[in-house]
């Protein structure tokens, strides 16, 4: 029995999106929200860097190994990213847009 080959043969290299929408880093989407077109992208917990962020929508940080969102305006950068909780992001019309924070409460 001959082994078994996992990887294209030709040399070519797989596509970076496919037909279903996806591209090799996840699930992308277009969403509009507040008048502007947003880039959505779900981030597995396996796939969520040793990084921890913190997510616009509640102020609290997201640990490491977390399932979250990406999302940033289609006209911006990667500089324009922010990282959401998920129920933050589904819930991001009814909650106010003014950060409340406690006195001692890291800005950053």
């Amino acid at each position: 029995m001959s082994p078994r080959h996992n990887r294209p043969r030709g040399g070519e290299k797989p596509s970076e999106r496919d037909s279903a929408g996806t591209d090799r880093f996840g699930l992308e989407q277009t969403v509009t929200w507040q008048d502007e077109e947003w880039r959505v992208r779900h981030v597995a917990g396996a796939s969520a860097t040793g990084k921890r962020y913190r997510c616009p929508g509640c102020d609290q940080e997201i640990p490491p190994a977390t399932p979250h969102i990406v999302a940033w305006p289609d006209y911006g950068g990667v500089d324009d990213r922010r990282h959401w909780h998920k129920a933050c992001w589904n819930s991001r019309d009814r909650r106010s847009s003014r950060i409340q924070r406690s006195r001692n409460a890291p800005r950053y």
